[in-house]
């Protein structure tokens, strides 16, 4: 006599989705950082040419930089493809979590947007022990993920049924 184990649609899905999330999101963080990098020196040029133009008087917008990368996240995750250009090029996307079971996952709200960005950053401060959640929680979710309601997903299996 033969023992199977029961087949868990759910957590075979969660699998689908989810699957070698952790190392991208690595891979994509990095890409990030050298695209705010590039950025951020863009932006600091720009100023410094209007402090000069101004005779100063634009140099006061150097307090604003601080925004730079807040800003990056929160319009990247807000829009339609609901991921950074660094989560994009590797085929990830971030997707409410609640609504990963229903026939259309809907994308980060703004404040889930907002909410990810911080936490993001408090994660980092709290010298990124809460990313060590993605070892241990079902869906591969870090701390930041957990409590703004969002999971990373790839991308091209969205709306496609599990692989056997």
């Amino acid at each position: 006599m033969s023992q199977s184990l029961p087949f868990d649609a759910e957590a075979a899905r969660d699998a689908w989705l989810t699957r070698d999330v952790w190392p991208r999101r690595i891979i994509a963080f990095l890409v990030d950082m050298v695209l705010l990098a590039v950025l951020s020196v863009a932006v600091w040029w720009v100023i410094v040419v209007l402090g000069i133009a101004t005779f100063g008087l634009g140099f006061l917008l150097l307090h604003f930089t601080w925004a730079v990368p807040p800003l990056y996240y929160i319009l990247w995750l807000c829009s339609s493809a609901a991921a950074t250009p660094g989560q994009r090029l590797l085929g990830l996307t971030l997707r409410q979590d609640d609504t990963l079971e229903a026939s259309v996952a809907l994308r980060p709200s703004f404040a889930q947007a907002l909410a990810w960005t911080v936490l993001l950053g408090v994660s980092f401060m709290l010298g990124m022990v809460p990313f060590l959640l993605v070892l241990v929680t079902r869906r591969r979710r870090a701390g930041h993920d957990l409590l703004s309601g969002l999971t990373v997903v790839h991308t091209s299996a969205l709306g496609r049924p599990a692989a056997p």
